[in-house]
């Protein structure tokens, strides 16, 4: 069983005691970045047996050591599209369930002055060959370049995009989906807010997730 709760409208947040108490440990500021790298992939896994429950299948024979039966093959041709770098940290969980999805990853940073996403790198097919695509990042902060990135995969001609991450704030769900309000957005937790801009010195960065994981591109690479 999943657990999946539908907390708003196409955002679906896995509640499963298992996922939740992997969350925890990534949440908590003591746990190393090797287990950390290896908490996010397993979360990865989970989540994208949560996205991915309505894919579409064919019938197929197969021969069991006792019978012919019916049984089933992937009739979906599945796309992972991570954005650089932390969304590198769930595609091995996400192979683990689909390993002949094709894996595109784009740069986008967060502009930390002006919040907006910068695109630096991309090289999407011009029309990508795939019928669903998974777009991930762990943290769902502002939205800025989870909404970039689905408008990339859209204008090569995708025409199902969902949004895997392991936590989000409401502003960034909000901002999502106020540019593609199609895109069914799976978490492991959907969490208060975001930081303000810092007024002092010493004050948290504006836009982080609260309370969050930190920084997860720095936490999956120990940097």
């Amino acid at each position: 069983m999943l657990s999946l709760e539908e907390v708003r409208p196409a955002v679906f947040v896995l509640s499963h005691p298992l996922v939740q108490t992997k969350l925890t440990l990534m949440r908590d500021v003591n746990t190393h970045h090797r287990e950390f790298r290896n908490l996010a992939q397993e979360v990865a896994t989970a989540l994208a047996w949560a996205a991915l429950r309505d894919v579409h299948v064919t019938q197929r024979p197969v021969q069991t050591p006792l019978a012919t039966t019916t049984g089933y093959e992937l009739a979906d041709k599945i796309g992972l599209v991570p954005i650089l770098r932390a969304g590198l940290g769930l595609v091995d969980g996400v192979l683990s369930v689909v390993p002949n999805a094709s894996v595109w990853p784009v740069g986008i940073y967060r502009d930390e002055e002006t919040l907006q996403p910068v695109t630096y790198y991309e090289k999407l097919p011009e029309t990508m060959p795939i019928s669903l695509c998974l777009v991930l990042d762990p943290m769902l902060a502002t939205g800025g370049s989870a909404a970039a990135a689905i408008s990339l995969v859209k204008s090569r001609g995708v025409k199902r995009v969902k949004y895997v991450g392991l936590v989000g704030a409401p502003e960034g769900v909000e901002f999502v989906h106020s540019q593609h309000p199609d895109v069914e957005i799976y978490l492991a937790a959907l969490d208060d807010h975001l930081t303000p801009p810092p007024q002092k010195p010493g004050d948290p960065p504006a836009g982080y997730i609260v309370p969050g994981l930190g920084d997860a591109g720095d936490r999956l690479f120990g940097t």
